[in-house]
């Protein structure tokens, strides 16, 4: 995997941002799990108490020649509320948080362009509120977490919640995704 890099974002549920990227194109890999806070190896039952400080986010490996950064972050802001401060929908507190890890200079100054551009075309009925954070580290969720939604699709939450968000995603980008 020789020239990829990582973008590691929390958009709410973890299990509605993976599949997006799983299927986008120029995206490697796609790894469910915890950042942003300070207990070593934390559990899904303790990042749910709120009290670990960590965000449920993905951990993306994707390949910049095929797809930049800031075309990730525009994916991203499209299949969340980038708008709503520790929430997303019936999700309630920092765990569900809108995060963006960066793990160099250059993503940090993406993702400050990127929100900048959004707020400033007036996208949002509200100004977009996601952190913009250093990169400390990446705890992978529980092996029940990864690809939740392809092995789950019936499920209610997945059904009720998941599919529009994908059918969304899937007409808006259309041309990006993987063949």
């Amino acid at each position: 995997m020789a020239g990829l890099e990582t973008a590691t974002l929390g958009g709410g549920c973890f299990w509605c941002i993976e599949p997006v990227f799983d299927s986008l194109r120029g995206v490697q890999s796609v790894t469910s799990g915890y950042s942003g806070g300070k207990t070593e190896s934390p559990t899904y039952q303790e990042v749910c108490t709120g009290t670990t400080g960590h965000a449920e986010a993905v951990e993306i490996k994707f390949d910049p020649a095929e797809i930049t950064f800031a075309d990730i972050l525009r994916v991203f802001f499209t299949v969340h509320d980038p708008t709503t401060l520790n929430r997303q929908g019936g999700d309630i507190g920092t765990q569900y948080r809108s995060a963006i890890f960066y793990h160099s200079e250059e993503q940090k100054a993406a993702a400050e362009a990127v929100i900048r551009e959004l707020d400033g075309e007036g996208i949002f009925p509200s100004p977009i509120v996601t952190e913009v954070t250093q990169f400390e580290k990446f705890w992978p969720a529980e092996d029940y977490h990864q690809e939740y939604f392809a092995n789950n699709p019936n499920q209610p939450y997945c059904a009720a919640v998941i599919s529009p968000k994908i059918a969304k995603f899937r007409k808006m980008y259309a041309e990006r995704l993987k063949a």
